[in-house]
């Protein structure tokens, strides 16, 4: 292979052959990716919207791959972003580096065992789930189509890949045609291993130069000890601000009637029937303790829940020792109804078990919380979910590779700490826009919310901050209205003096807004009492798929679209559609939220504050997110509007301001109307 040429050369190649600028936060960035994978440190990269972070940071990976014959993986958060690497950006970058590198780039998408096809499961399946007595006639009736289309579609797919059935599935229907990990009796004893969709794709991954994969499946290699991922020594975290919220999803477990009805089906043709009987009952037994309890954190167990997660626990265990060790001379069949069978009595079991240790510690001590969820559609389970996982990340991902996480948004309050802290990094040096480093050391924020010596010595990786800021000038381009006259947000709906505010904006604007609210019930108020009032279309969350709604809001310049919190991340609507975005009140935790408020109680235990440490973070990522919805092109200009006025009165207003970016502010009704007036008499100028 030819010498292979610096990132410098290769970026400026790949943005000539896309069509692109030179943009100086994106050079900055690919240096520093390369300068951290080189000094085999951590980098975490703050990239406004319009930087190109996406090859900013591919071009360094590319050029390490290939430089060291080795895998580079990515990981990201959303389905969206995974697309828009593998179907546009690698493909467009491999194929203008080829001529510098002497050959194209190679690279896979590589998901969890879960999205791919199961042909030994698709054998099996039909349209009566293990638990099809806890589903009404019609959802057995609609499951039934669903399964057939999966028969159909087996016999055209190439690649099985769950996200390439259009239309999909329900997850009912998925689960009856797929297995985790823990389900898969494993290539060599199955009988459709050589067929097999995901070890095809493991396969395709393997020797590639760029792996992309998410959140999930790191978390999963992460806690469960599985080689899902080709070996990797550098790994690239996108969308690094959902990193904590995906590895906690995948680290909860739930245990309810349902589980452990399903484990003790599953079990029967394994088990003697009196085994199974009792492993069903204990779950009964739950049920009726559940029909007694109010939803929400529990922080001590009486004897009688207690009693009842024992006994499933004793009882699956009972299960899974009777089931005994795998006979060699099992049929494909036989082996794979026997590790599904252990594989969903082991979930149940170590469910029980971790719900009952996590009450051991005292409270203040406590390292997880255990919640009861219960009402609407929602069957009644346990929860019992870790209060952070910063230890498992430090020890499973960071400890021996090198880590670049990057986001639009990290820094939180004018610091990159928060985040980090919630990663399991250790001390940082923060690097100017140069890429040079503008502070030596600092101290990092613990657990607990207090400052602690720098802890390297004890084995804490180091890592770099760097923020190339944005290529909008945010302070023309944007104003940041903060509604100071109106009342501080109640709980009992919206009221009357914001829903004339809003129509008074949308008024001002001609449309073009997006509305962010805090839950759906505000957004549904919102949009039936303007529907009424207003001229414009307004559509709503839930009228139709997110996808489509954005498409219609995008195409027509006078309709609002209003929602919750998908809508805070996942809308791209650059143009003259969008140049209103309006937050009803400031996004904190519900007081209610189980881990919400046990981590909060968890930093103020240890002498931190628990409101900033969690809520007024929780807070600020998520308006950070919204309030980027406005600018997402060179020409966009617009207003925020925070009709909350405790973002400009409260004493941690200035950490959330901090958090935001930086428009022109301010509080004057009058000013934010006139401007948006002129947008809309002005389209030549937006």
């Amino acid at each position: 292979m030819a010498e292979i040429p610096d990132v410098e050369t290769l970026l400026d190649a790949a943005v000539r052959a896309l069509g692109g600028t030179r943009r100086d936060g994106q050079v900055t960035m690919a240096a520093a990716v390369d300068a951290a994978i080189t000094a085999e440190e951590h980098l975490v990269v703050q990239a406004g919207t319009g930087t190109g972070k996406s090859l900013a940071y591919l071009v360094p990976a590319v050029h390490h791959a290939l430089r060291t014959d080795t895998t580079v993986v990515v990981s990201t958060a959303t389905i969206a972003l995974q697309r828009q690497l593998i179907e546009r950006d690698l493909p467009r970058l491999a194929e203008a580096l080829a001529p510098l590198l002497g050959r194209e780039p190679t690279f896979a998408i590589l998901k969890g065992r879960r999205n791919y096809l199961c042909r030994q499961r698709l054998q099996g399946a039909d349209a009566e789930p293990e638990d099809a007595e806890l589903f009404d006639p019609h959802q057995l009736s609609s499951l039934g189509r669903q399964v057939k289309r999966l028969h159909e579609w087996a016999e055209e797919t190439v690649t099985g890949d769950r996200d390439e059935l259009v239309p999909g599935v329900g997850d009912l229907a998925w689960r009856q045609v797929s297995v985790s990990a823990n389900e898969c009796v494993g290539a060599a004893a199955c009988a459709f291993g050589q067929e097999c969709f995901a070890e095809q794709a493991r396969a395709d991954a393997g020797g590639v130069d760029i792996v992309v994969t998410n959140h999930a499946m790191l978390a999963i290699g992460a806690m469960q000890g599985y080689q899902l991922l080709p070996e990797h020594r550098v790994l690239v975290v996108d969308e690094a601000h959902e990193l904590t919220d995906r590895v906690t999803s995948v680290a909860t477990r739930a245990l309810g009637e349902r589980s452990v009805g399903a484990a003790a089906k599953r079990a029967a043709r394994l088990c003697e029937e009196g085994l199974t009987e009792r492993l069903t009952e204990t779950g009964e037994g739950l049920a009726l303790m559940f029909a007694d309890m109010e939803p929400g954190r529990i922080d001590h167990i009486d004897d009688g829940l207690a009693g009842a997660v024992a006994g499933v626990r004793d009882a699956a265990h009972t299960c899974v020792t009777a089931i005994g060790p795998a006979n060699g001379e099992q049929d494909p069949e036989s082996a794979t109804a026997r590790k599904l069978a252990l594989a969903a009595l082991e979930e149940v079991h170590d469910a029980a078990v971790a719900v009952l240790e996590s009450f051991e510690p005292p409270l203040r001590d406590r390292r997880d919380v255990v919640w009861l969820a219960k009402g609407g559609k929602q069957a009644p389970s346990l929860h019992v979910a870790p209060l952070g996982v910063g230890g498992l990340l430090r020890e499973k991902l960071w400890g021996d590779r090198t880590a670049v996480l990057t986001s639009a948004t990290l820094s939180l309050g004018g610091s990159f700490d928060t985040l980090a802290m919630q990663w399991g990094l250790g001390r940082q040096t923060v690097l100017n826009a140069s890429g040079t480093a503008a502070v030596p050391g600092v101290e990092e924020l613990n657990g607990t919310g207090r400052a602690e010596p720098d802890p390297t010595s004890a084995g804490e990786p180091r890592w770099r901050a760097l923020d190339v800021g944005s290529p909008f000038d945010h302070a023309r381009s944007g104003i940041l209205y903060v509604a100071k006259h109106l009342p501080t947000p109640g709980r009992d709906g919206l009221d009357p003096r914001y829903i004339d505010e809003i129509a008074e904006l949308i008024e001002a604007s001609g449309g073009r807004t997006l509305g962010l609210f805090s839950s759906m019930r505000a957004a549904a108020q919102a949009a039936e009492e303007l529907r009424d009032r207003l001229d414009f279309e307004i559509l709503c969350q839930g009228d139709d798929s997110t996808g489509q709604l954005v498409r219609r809001f995008a195409e027509d310049e006078a309709s609002c679209l209003f929602g919750t919190l998908s809508l805070w991340q996942g809308v791209d609507v650059p143009g003259p559609s969008l140049q209103l975005v309006i937050v009803d009140r400031i996004p904190f935790p519900r007081p209610d939220d189980p881990l919400a408020s046990a981590r909060q109680r968890s930093v103020g235990a240890h002498g931190g504050n628990g409101f900033m440490a969690v809520a007024a973070t929780h807070a600020a990522l998520l308006l950070a997110q919204g309030t980027g919805r406005l600018l997402r092109s060179m020409d966009d200009r617009g207003v925020v509007a925070v009709l909350d006025p405790r973002l400009a009165t409260a004493r941690y207003g200035g950490f959330l301001r901090a958090s935001l970016p930086p428009y022109w502010g301010t509080s004057d009704p009058d000013v934010a109307r006139a401007a948006l007036r002129r947008l809309a008499a002005a389209p030549a100028l937006r």
